[in-house]
């Protein structure tokens, strides 16, 4: 199907029109009182960007390419400052991700590792969406970074049972199937992020905000109690959800477990490339867990197995060069999160928090609890880092929900754990979320509906059984 098909007959140049025209409409709005006429100037462009990558009247990086360059002649930004998000050391992340998926296709081991756990639990692709669950949930509290932990190890081996599977998004052959996978094991990395205080550096970020603006401290033990009861529903269901709603077409595989057993024993020993990349892989993941011990980021480590990679020839140079995804991802991304970044900068978020104060002023704190977790949450559309939202709004709104006498544990904890929850919404919501669907098993208007449905899930969940067993805990 064309691209023209797919948005309802309109051509490129139509499209286009009408993003700059929503952005022109914003643009010319009066300034609401209180926001800075740079930050509403920065929202149109947002907008309009947004209004793009959902159009498509050219690729996401081109478009992202022409908001950059439009930034400094607009007034918007220095050009220093509208090259940022390219610094951005969880962009890099996103690209090191990419190109540890491409050492596991090109030496074989991911092959070895996916034709494992078919061999293993291949009856039917639920239960090998279920294995990456589990896979993920006893690596998430060793793993401070939900980009690392997803892009630099589950996301290589879910993209290695694909491939192994026949699933391929160019042929169009098993897309569901590869469609439920890609998207299960996301929403996996993104659970876990909720449950474990480790499990995503935005949270250690919640913990350091609640220590310097409420002189309280979340402990490891505090936040796992918290979450592990609904944190463990959502981690069952979503699977068997995700299953029903993308269909995928591999369902019973009576055959997959004897076949994989089989290419096993056909592939002999590893290799001397396949070990040495065992070797990288696990020495990034210890360093990854222990990254509170010796202060290396996340990303100079996934760079440091990528050089060591390009060293012992498991890659080479061409095969960096290759990536077009991933570099496709850093240009958007890149923009993105610059923009993003700066409009909390401009203040307009800060802005957004005491306009949504004002509205919930004389209502009873659970009552304002709800509404402001929605507006929290969804808020989420305008922001493409999980850091951003805490920085921007975690604090102005807990202080909101402190004042209004709510129990301030309670408070900090959902709060921190909703922001992974809403990266769901979109295909920029956090670091890891581009690399799950870089992939292209699932164009950008089902992954935002299906990332809808599961964040509406989520905040059912958080509230409806979280609150009452945060109470039960004695939390509230």
């Amino acid at each position: 199907m064309s691209a023209d098909s797919q948005k309802g007959g309109m051509s490129p140049l139509m499209r286009g029109i009408i993003c700059v025209a929503i952005g022109a409409i914003i643009w010319f709005i009066p300034v609401p009182e209180g926001v800075k006429p740079i930050a509403w100037r920065l929202l149109a462009v947002f907008v309009a960007t947004i209004a793009g990558f959902i159009l498509k009247p050219l690729p996401l990086g081109a478009i992202a390419l022409i908001t950059c360059a439009l930034l400094p002649p607009l007034g918007i930004m220095k050009a220093g400052q509208t090259l940022e998000g390219f610094a951005n050391t969880t962009i890099w992340l996103i690209v090191a991700a990419f190109m540890f998926a491409a050492a596991f296709i090109k030496t074989g081991l991911g092959t070895r590792i996916a034709y494992f756990l078919l061999s293993k639990f291949g009856k039917s692709s639920l239960s090998v969406a279920y294995v990456m669950c589990a896979t993920d949930f006893v690596i998430a509290p060793f793993t401070p970074s939900n980009t690392a932990r997803g892009g630099g190890i589950i996301f290589p081996i879910v993209n290695s049972i694909c491939n192994t599977l026949g699933a391929d998004p160019k042929s169009g052959k098993l897309v569901r199937t590869g469609a439920f996978l890609m998207f299960t094991s996301y929403a996996a990395v993104i659970t876990s992020a909720c449950i474990f205080l480790t499990g995503a550096s935005n949270n250690v970020l919640c913990n350091t905000l609640a220590e310097q603006m409420f002189g309280v401290s979340i402990s490891w033990g505090s936040w796992f109690l918290a979450c592990i009861v609904p944190g463990l529903l959502l981690t069952i269901i979503t699977p068997a959800l995700l299953y029903k709603m993308i269909n995928p077409e591999i369902k019973a595989m009576p055959e997959t477990q004897a076949l994989a057993k089989k290419k096993l024993g056909e592939m002999g020993p590893m290799s001397g490339h396949e070990k040495i990349l065992v070797v990288v892989f696990l020495t990034c993941l210890v360093l990854w867990a222990t990254s509170s011990m010796h202060g290396i980021a996340a990303a100079i480590v996934a760079l440091l197995g990528l050089a060591a990679m390009l060293i012992t020839k498991c890659l080479d140079w061409d095969d960096i060069l290759g990536q077009k995804g991933a570099w496709d991802v850093m240009i958007w991304m890149g923009v993105l999160v610059n923009m993003a970044g700066y409009l909390s900068k401009y203040g307009l978020m800060s802005w957004f928090a005491g306009v949504m104060a004002e509205k919930c002023a004389g209502m009873s704190w659970m009552m304002m609890f709800i509404i402001l977790a929605l507006v929290y949450t969804y808020a989420h559309y305008f922001l493409a880092s999980n850091s951003a939202h805490i920085a921007a709004m975690f604090g102005a709104f807990a202080t909101i929900m402190v004042a209004a006498g709510a129990p301030t544990l309670a408070v900090l904890i959902m709060f921190g754990a909703l922001c992974n929850s809403a990266s769901f919404l979109t295909h920029y919501g956090c670091g890891v979320t581009p690399i799950f669907f870089g992939a292209g098993f699932m164009g950008q208007g089902e992954w935002w509906k299906i990332g809808f449905v599961l964040t509406a899930i989520h905040i059912v969940v958080w509230l409806g059984l979280g609150l009452p067993w945060m109470g039960i805990l004695g939390m509230l």
